[in-house]
């Protein structure tokens, strides 16, 4: 009779361990399931943030220089309230282009042969312009921005085709994505846009 025990012990010891490694995989399925459905969730959430709310966007070529940079990215906010002065991202076709609003619905633009430009009669202080210049414009001034329509101007005049060109014109509010708030990458540039 002691035989029988002593061979049912390592039995029932390797029935134990079977028990506590089948509980071991159980939780730890469940902590994974648990981690991936937050991380989808999360995903998700990160997603919608960026598509509704603040789209993040990489900015090409040069039509900004010097307050942007090629390759730099920045955030928006979509936000309806534009205000002269905003940086804004917005559609023409499928493209996504960021430029500086100069002028809203009914204002009055001039922009003069040496690139100075007066919204309803008055000179615009463009602090974030290195250089001045007309541009590429087909435009005759003086020119009233249509109703509902923003005037939009690159920062880098003599390259930039922003609202003084028929390409682009001015720009519906359904067109705006958002403003440009901030900058995130490279890290130097990390802060607040103005």
């Amino acid at each position: 009779m002691k035989q029988k025990k002593k061979k049912q012990r390592p039995e029932l010891e390797q029935l134990k361990k079977e028990l506590r490694r089948e509980r071991y995989k159980s939780r730890y399925a469940a902590a994974l399931g648990s981690t991936v459905n937050t991380l989808v969730v999360a995903a998700a959430l990160a997603v919608l943030v960026a598509t509704l709310w603040m789209p993040v966007l990489q900015i090409y070529g040069n039509s900004m220089t010097p307050t942007l940079q090629e390759g730099q990215i920045v955030v928006s906010v979509k936000n309806g309230k534009i205000e002269r002065g905003d940086l804004v991202a917005f559609y023409i076709g499928n493209k996504l282009l960021v430029k500086r609003m100069i002028a809203g619905p009914m204002d009055m633009v001039i922009v003069d042969e040496d690139g100075t430009v007066f919204v309803n009669g008055k000179a615009l202080e463009e602090p974030y312009i290195s250089d001045k210049a007309l541009g590429e414009c087909d435009l005759t001034f003086p020119y009233q921005v249509p109703d509902s329509r923003y005037f939009l101007m690159g920062d880098h005049r003599t390259t930039s085709v922003d609202s003084r060109s028929s390409v682009v014109g001015c720009v519906a509010q359904e067109q705006i994505v958002g403003k440009i708030l901030f900058s995130v990458w490279p890290l130097d540039t990390f802060g607040k846009i103005d």
